[in-house]
């Protein structure tokens, strides 16, 4: 059954399946009918919530940059060389890999003159487009690199040398190995020695490519037609090793991910599609047919849905592969939006290596026909799959028929695979769903790391970077995705276009058009609490119980982790218990008749819902008391009756633990100030701040106790609190994001003006809404 067909019904015709399209006349009712379901999928459809946002200018992240140079977009990690090796516009950078700032060592690689000249003739900007943008940073050998520019729309490659840093000085021709446009999308991987790009192969971007450049051998190239690329955005490319001890001998493989323009299916525009290609790393080409080309190239479509709405994301960006000691681990994940961008979702599936394998090893074929004498259409191959199988590597089975390599396979099977390089099976993600949604993010990137905690188990941990320079952190629970954080990694609101993690220094390195960014894996430090150490949910974070202290485990003495506390279910109740905050120890609060107060309460938590309690009594938003932004609580027209205790609790469901953890934020006595005041002026607002390690305010408080006034930390099953909004635009507003040491704890209590005599009794939200405006002096 066709997963993206616009057509339910699928009908048998001799050796083909023909789908059965819609009418010409159904177009505008299918158009409505797909518009309702954006609408629905966008409003109701399933996302996930970051439990933590951190702002860029709170966090200590390192940077690089240079004057005057741009498009630091191409990143390459030496593990071995302790060096990050960056390709930016007409230059190519040597950094620490321990610390960015640190510039070891720099080369240009500028346009020449009459190279500029030419492209500026072709209608192309010279301030812009007539330069040469390194896109290509591949390790050859323990001595050079292999680095291609656009070169002003006439890319080249030369051989860099660790050694003295330098360029080799004679450049080669770079068509199929690096993109003319810079704003073009590409891919390469280098595997022993030998390059593999997915790029476009001509000035006008019109002739795709994937190809193979060996300094000892002909390029080996796709063929030149829509049935094997139709117009590709290429994301990602990759070997996977079949390893010594495969039993069936096959190949090495090479896969490329990219979304292309769909030719199986009719739509009323230009419907997209995720593929993956494979490739084998020993192909030579056909003897008469394919000769320098692929004889091993097939594709397949990337399912990444929603089943529960039937909607597709359409759209690859990025991928990653998750390799494991056991080659049968291997997890393939890659980050989707759907080619309707005014959905505003994005999706993280996941696939098993073995899925992708089974679809590329017994998958159906798919050919071109002419059905009932209308144009050229794709549908099912039921008819006789010649042998060997076509497109498969090179095995042992097929060493014993004397076929040691592809010049060695029959006409039969290459014209086969010439006119037929797709497969109709889909590549399913893992469950059929994908692991995570997300709304208003769109993802550019991801890279994976596999983490074992401290209850030995290892977990998946997702890292993804979107268009505004946002890093989303997530680990896999039991099938489940909980989104750890949410950091601001770039200063300004620009995609990150690469992004790259290093298992050794615990850190993430970004590239972005202004600059290059290295970001530790976790900010364990700054959750300044055990419960909020907890909750968090991060497999890199326990809480230190003698030291009252997050700390990262992997920075932690093997011989001190008994003694950590850790949930990965969230379970706070394993936190120890703290000294009880009495009423007595609360802020006093002294108001006079009819003034108005703040009180503050900052919660670091998006997914806490926050309750403010009088006098032991839940507060509701009455015509006097009001929800301020970040979750204060402000009190119109103070009244007698108003005198009390005052308690912020914040209260966090843990699905894992199945259950709430409450917890006491702030205290206040509140009272009216009956003793004479010097008069202020109309407008005058006075403050008093509270101390960031005040027992009535601080997080600290989170004893457990029996007492409802005292400051406690209480667990309870029942229903899941509805979870405050997250996102960037919301928590970066002055008083929700303040950073999170003794002085950002700080929090004000403003006293108010009084409200006009016949004003201070019964008014509506509205009206006290617009007095205060009045009182402060802004209507």
């Amino acid at each position: 059954m066709n997963q993206y067909s616009l057509a339910d019904v699928m009908t048998d015709k001799g050796n083909f399946t023909v789908p059965k399209l819609s009418e010409s006349n159904m177009g505008f009712g299918v158009l409505g009918v797909f518009l309702g379901l954006l609408l629905e999928v966008s409003t109701h459809g399933p996302h996930g919530v970051p439990r933590t946002s951190w702002r860029h200018q709170d966090l200590d992240l390192m940077e690089f940059s240079e004057p005057g140079i741009f498009n630091y977009s191409t990143l390459l990690l030496s593990e071995e060389r302790d060096a990050l090796y960056v390709g930016a516009r007409e230059a190519i950078f040597e950094l620490s890999k321990k610390n960015v700032s640190v510039r070891n060592k720099k080369v240009q690689w500028p346009v020449t003159e009459k190279s500029m000249n030419m492209c500026t003739l072709k209608g192309k900007s010279k301030e812009r487009e007539c330069l040469n943008y390194i896109r290509v940073l591949q390790a050859v050998d323990d001595t050079r690199l292999y680095v291609c520019g656009t070169h002003a729309f006439q890319p080249q490659c030369d051989y860099l040398y660790f050694g003295n840093f330098s360029l080799h000085g004679k450049p080669e021709d770079g068509r199929g190995k690096c993109s003319f446009d810079p704003s073009q999308s590409f891919t390469t991987v280098m595997a022993d020695g030998v390059l593999y790009s997915g790029t476009a192969y001509n000035f006008l971007g019109s002739e795709p490519i994937i190809s193979r450049y060996s300094p000892t051998e002909s390029l080996l190239r796709t063929e030149y037609s829509t049935s094997w690329l139709n117009e590709p955005s290429f994301v990602f490319a990759d070997v996977i090793r079949e390893g010594e001890n495969g039993a069936d001998g096959e190949d090495d493989k090479i896969y490329f991910f990219f979304t292309e323009v769909s030719v199986e299916y009719e739509f009323f525009g230009k419907l997209f599609i995720p593929r993956v290609a494979r490739v084998c790393k020993g192909d030579l080409g056909g003897q008469r047919t394919l000769q320098k080309k692929w004889t091993s190239f097939l594709k397949a479509k990337l399912v990444c849905s929603m089943p529960e709405l039937n909607f597709v994301f359409n759209v690859v960006h990025d991928v990653f592969i998750l390799k494991g000691t056991d080659r049968k681990n291997t997890v393939i994940y890659g980050v989707f939006t759907s080619q309707w961008g005014n959905v505003g979702l994005s999706a993280v599936c996941a696939y098993e290596i073995k899925d992708v394998e089974d679809v590329f090893s017994k998958g159906k074929y798919m050919q071109k026909a002419t059905v009932e004498q209308s144009h050229t259409k794709w549908v099912r191959y039921n008819g006789i799959t010649p042998t060997p199988r076509p497109g498969a590597c090179i095995n042992n089975q097929m060493r014993l028929q004397n076929m040691n390599n592809s010049l060695h396979l029959p006409d039969k099977t290459l014209q086969f695979v010439k006119d037929h390089p797709l497969l109709e099976d889909p590549i399913l993600p893992i469950h059929n769903r994908p692991r995570l949604i997300t709304k208003d993010v769109n993802y550019t990137q991801i890279v994976v790391e596999r983490v074992q905690a401290l209850d030995k188990i290892t977990y998946d941990v997702i890292f993804t970077g979107t268009d505004k320079g946002v890093l989303h952190k997530s680990v896999l629970v039991e099938d489940e995705v909980h989104i750890v954080e949410e950091i601001q990694l770039l200063k300004n609101a620009e995609p990150i276009k690469n992004l790259l993690l290093s298992s050794e220094t615990q850190c993430l390195y970004a590239g972005s058009d202004l600059g290059v960014v290295q970001s530790p894996t976790a900010f364990c430090g700054r959750y300044s609490s055990c419960v909020d150490c907890i909750l968090a949910r991060d497999p890199y974070c326990a809480w230190h119980p003698k030291t009252a202290t997050c700390v990262n485990i992997f920075d932690t003495a093997s011989q001190t982790l008994r003694g950590l506390i850790q949930s990965m279910k969230g379970d706070a109740n394993m936190c120890p218990s703290v000294p009880v905050l009495f009423r007595k120890d609360y802020r006093h609060v002294a108001v006079k008749l009819g003034s108005s107060a703040e009180l503050p309460c900052l919660v670091h938590s998006n997914l806490a819902q926050v309750m403010w309690k009088s006098n032991d009594s839940v507060l509701t938003e009455a015509s006097r008391f009001h929800l301020i932004a970040e979750n204060g609580l402000l009190i119109y027209s103070v009244a007698p009756e108003d005198q009390g205790y005052y308690e912020c609790w914040s209260v966090e469901w843990s699905p894992a633990a199945g259950r709430n953890f409450s917890r006491l934020l702030a205290g206040y006595t509140l009272t009216l100030d009956l003793l004479p005041r010097p008069p202020h002026q109309a407008g005058h607002v006075v403050t008093t701040t509270l101390g960031g390690h005040d027992a009535a305010t601080t997080g600290a408080a989170e004893a457990s106790s029996p007492v409802a006034t005292s400051s406690s930390l209480s667990s309870s099953g029942g229903s899941t609190p509805s979870a405050l909004p997250s996102s960037f635009p919301h928590s970066s507003s002055p008083s929700s994001t303040k950073p999170h040491n003794a002085e950002a704890r700080e929090a004000e209590v403003r006293l108010l003006p009084p409200l006009l005599k016949d004003q201070a009794w019964g008014v509506h939200a509205q009206e006290a809404f617009l007095l205060f405006c009045l009182a402060l002096g802004k209507l």
